[in-house]
């Protein structure tokens, strides 16, 4: 894969360059044709704006995944930057390694925020779903005919932010069993990640 990292000045960072030797660097102006994943560094001050920087570069890449970088990572954008089209969010000063674990998860099709936001955004979404009209139980039985009761237990406890030893813990099981439930919840239900399996079990997207 080709990587592009695009910023208002074109730079590059170590961190970048040890996790992708071969990068290529650009303004904010212009997705490179070469690239197969963008990267793009946000702006701080007045010059950010996330949903119009997202939906400009978003336009430009067609299918090819975008992921934002952030030196001041937070929840609220994190949200705006994937209701915008984004596959990922992340810091900008993140590890080499970390960014390598990115690129692989959104380059499969997935959505990475990483998982310490993905358990705040997650339980965010639960607690603005418990209050909202429709309430919490709204579009559920579509997804439950889909699943076994302990599925249906460990997907309700998943959407609402628990981790997988959380729910372990809860359900009296092993890590290792959760793993196998997620897995089965997402194929069953025809999504790639934990955040679009919530939105599902939430009632904030409609099942596979």
């Amino acid at each position: 894969m080709n990587h592009a990292f695009l910023s208002l000045d074109a730079r590059t960072r170590e961190s970048w360059k040890k996790a992708f030797p071969d990068l290529i660097t650009g303004t904010l102006t212009r997705v490179p044709f070469a690239a197969t994943v963008i990267w793009v560094l946000q702006p701080t001050g007045p010059e950010r704006n996330t949903t119009a920087l997202v939906t400009l570069l978003r336009r430009q890449a067609a299918r090819r995944p975008l992921i934002l970088l952030s030196d001041e990572p937070n929840e609220e954008d994190a949200l705006i930057a994937l209701a915008a089209g984004a596959s990922g969010y992340c810091n900008g000063h993140a590890a080499p390694a970390v960014l390598v674990q990115v690129a692989r998860a959104v380059g499969n099709g997935g959505i990475w925020v990483g998982q310490g936001l993905m358990q705040r955004l997650l339980a965010t979404t639960a607690r603005s779903l418990a209050t909202s009209p429709a309430g919490p139980d709204a579009g559920q039985a579509a997804w439950r005919k889909k699943l076994t009761e302990r599925e249906q237990e460990a997907a309700v406890l998943l959407a609402q932010g628990a981790s997988n030893k959380e729910i372990a813990r809860h359900m009296n099981i092993t890590e290792r069993t959760v793993k196998a439930h997620v897995g089965a919840m997402l194929e069953k239900l025809g999504v790639r990640d934990r955040l679009q399996l919530s939105l599902i079990i939430n009632g904030l997207e409609p099942p596979r």
